[in-house]
């Protein structure tokens, strides 16, 4: 079993950052992708950002690109996603997820291991 677990999530005014992580323990492997998603009240879960499992290769929603960065540290187990220029619209529960695969994907049932997620309140 994977056991992943956000952090860094909290209330910021617009235009401001958050820097979230999510550090993954028990039965591990570094060479899969990892994902961030998102979902606001009363909507679908949604692709955020995703990154291979060598870090070489990420993805990012439309909605978020130029703003919101995936990084990961392996040696730690350890996901980033460092969030500038947020928006009201960016407020959800940011959720982290492992994949089953070494390529980073945008949709959720590329994911098996899924975090209890984070919590981004985004205000005008």
């Amino acid at each position: 079993q994977v056991q992943l677990v956000e952090s860094g999530g909290g209330l910021v005014q617009a235009g401001g950052s958050l820097r979230l992580s999510c550090a993954a323990s028990g039965r591990t492997f570094s060479s899969y992708a990892r994902g961030w998603f998102r979902q606001a009240p009363g909507k679908e879960r949604e692709f955020v950002a995703a990154i291979s499992w060598r870090g070489i290769d990420t993805s990012y929603a439309d909605s978020v690109k130029g703003r919101f960065t995936i990084s990961r540290d392996n040696a730690k187990n350890t996901v980033y996603l460092q969030m500038n220029s947020l928006k009201p619209e960016d407020t959800a529960v940011y959720y982290c997820a492992q994949g089953s695969r070494p390529a980073a994907g945008s949709r959720p049932h590329e994911y098996h291991y899924w975090g209890q997620g984070t919590e981004v309140t985004v205000s005008s």
